[in-house]
């Protein structure tokens, strides 16, 4: 496999991955759907098969459907050397994108990185829960596989609607 990550459990039983910087997974080496792991932060609680179900429905509003998605939650350091590396962005970011499905496709396949420190800052800085700001922060990155950007004004705009109206789904 090309992967580098290696899957197991830490002292509660919560999936973490050893890993590098992504590469391209090999298809045979993925379990076909949405997973959670964690690199070097604490996993957060939260329902994976219910987020995963709405996460999957979103991606049905779009005409897509989940091959294999990652989400792996870390630490703002970790996110931070990915943004450098990777992308050449000295910034903190709140997630990391990476699409490894052909664009023309209706099959979504990918990794999003995630800093739990930057979803916590953020909440309080947008006065919502945490676990409201990490399901935006899921959306956000699964809208992206879906085709939407956020680099122009125009394209933010349109991402937090969707983000909202996906909000919407889950929350009611």
């Amino acid at each position: 496999a090309n992967s580098t990550a290696h899957r197991f459990k830490d002292s509660r039983g919560a999936p973490q991955l050893k890993m590098q910087f992504p590469s391209i997974p090999d298809e045979d080496s993925l379990d076909k759907g949405i997973d959670f792991a964690v690199i070097d932060v604490e996993f957060p609680s939260f329902d994976s098969t219910a987020l995963s179900a709405w996460l999957s429905a979103v991606a049905k509003t779009y005409g897509k459907s989940v091959d294999s998605l990652l989400y792996i939650l870390c630490s703002d350091a970790y996110l931070l050397d990915m943004n450098i590396e990777r992308l050449n962005h000295d910034t903190y970011t709140d997630i990391i994108t990476f699409d490894f499905g052909d664009s023309s496709s209706e099959v979504i396949e990918g990794e999003c990185y995630i800093s739990l420190e930057r979803v916590k800052e953020n909440a309080g800085l947008f006065n919502v829960t945490e676990a409201h700001e990490l399901n935006r922060v899921f959306v956000h990155g699964l809208l992206h596989l879906c085709g939407l950007g956020d680099k122009t004004e125009e394209e933010a705009k349109t991402m937090r609607e969707a983000e909202e109206f996906a909000l919407g789904l889950l929350e009611a």
